[in-house]
């Protein structure tokens, strides 16, 4: 008899420790904490505690107001967008790569989202958005900037912009609302890491003597186009810039002419719709600007000269970008910390406007083959941690 109350007494025992331990581990927090939006119920339901993928309402505050979250240094946050911005502006590519690695790595937002993957993966969800959304504020100030230096200078195709503006605003409400939220920061780093090996491929090219020989007879064309622009220009002084510049001369669903300072054109509107759906869907996706994907399709498919390229390309990047950011806010409830993208933009700006007056002093084949041995590196690292949980490298 006493042999069997001890047994009884063991097993309640047992049978109490395992339902204290089964609230303890159903613990959560309960509360939004005062954080608005997705994140603040995401964190709701997140575990309390002080370990991985757990939210403890005493912590510090950090990114987006979160408990425990990283703390930005703001200043170190401006200090990159301005490296962002000198990049973007010198280069033409990688801007939005490296606004991407600035918020994940530099920052540390990704391995803090990351945490959440398995206890929480509506908050994992929701930074990944914010992370995307944070990087395409970045790339649309940048690219706001040079499209207001290319108008400036008469440098826009608008036939063609607004062709490829009207698929990009339709790639960019399309993805927000078919991701946003659906996305885990794995994917997304894995997604993010094969981009950059992409453009690292473009850049690799770009280096070798048959790229730079293809570089060189595209400047040398455009600068041929701009040389005819200026002649025309000074021989035609008395017509006015609208009579000089853009004028659609037949237009059909089929194909549209026009002529730019006196020289005609022709393209397939339905092929840079086409064209503007698809690479703002990928810019959408990743949170980078596409700007590399634009210019040789409008070279290559289009079939525009880069003297007119360059601009409209800038142009669509920012329309993509504008309704981007809106559709993922207001479609996917994506959330913003407005005073961390306002310091960075205002860094964005500054790099914006360093990098034309230095550009002259660093060779831009140099600054190639260091962006391609970064873009493999980081490459290799995020494709490897995004998909297969552990990094091959360093």
């Amino acid at each position: 008899m006493l042999l069997s109350l001890l047994l009884a007494l063991v097993l309640g025992a047992a049978g109490v420790g395992a339902q204290s331990s089964e609230t303890q581990a159903a613990a959560k927090v309960g509360d939004t904490l005062g954080v608005p939006g997705k994140i603040g119920q995401a964190i709701a339901e997140a575990p309390l505690g002080t370990g991985k993928g757990e939210i403890d309402p005493d912590a510090p505050r950090g990114f987006f107001g979160i408990p425990g979250a990283p703390k930005i240094n703001l200043f170190l946050a401006f200090l990159w967008a301005i490296w962002v911005g000198w990049i973007f502006s010198t280069v033409g590519a990688f801007g939005g790569l490296m606004a991407g690695i600035g918020h994940m790595t530099v920052f540390g937002l990704g391995p803090y989202a990351k945490t959440f993957k398995e206890t929480v993966p509506a908050l994992n969800k929701a930074l990944t958005d914010c992370i995307r959304v944070s990087n395409q504020f970045l790339v649309g100030l940048a690219a706001a900037v040079s499209s207001a230096n290319y108008l400036r200078m008469g440098r826009l195709a608008w036939p063609v912009g607004l062709s490829l503006g009207i698929g990009a605003v339709a790639g960019s409400i399309i993805i927000p609302w078919l991701t946003g939220g659906k996305i885990s920061f794995s994917q997304y780093q894995g997604y993010f890491g094969l981009f950059v090996f992409l453009v690292g491929f473009v850049l690799l090219y770009e280096t070798t003597p048959r790229g730079m020989a293809g570089k060189k007879a595209a400047k040398e064309a455009a600068q041929a186009f701009e040389r005819s622009v200026r002649e025309k220009k000074e021989s035609r002084e008395g017509e006015s810039a609208r009579e000089l510049g853009i004028k659609i001369t037949r237009w059909g669903l089929r194909k549209i002419h026009f002529t730019f300072y006196g020289v005609e054109f022709s393209f397939n509107p339905l092929t840079p719709v086409l064209g503007g759906i698809a690479i703002a869907a990928i810019a959408s996706f990743l949170g980078v600007g596409g700007g590399f994907l634009y210019v040789p399709f409008m070279t290559s498919i289009v079939g525009l000269p880069m003297f007119v390229v360059a601009g409209t390309s800038a142009l669509t990047v920012f329309i993509g970008m504008v309704v981007s950011i809106f559709s993922y806010i207001t479609i996917a409830g994506t959330a913003v910390d407005w005073g961390l993208v306002g310091v960075e933009m205002l860094g964005i700006f500054a790099g914006a406007m360093i990098g034309p007056r230095t550009q002259k002093y660093i060779p831009d084949i140099w600054l190639k083959r260091l962006f391609v041995v970064l873009a493999f590196y980081v490459g290799l690292r995020y494709v490897t941690r995004g998909f297969f949980g552990q990094s091959w490298v360093p």
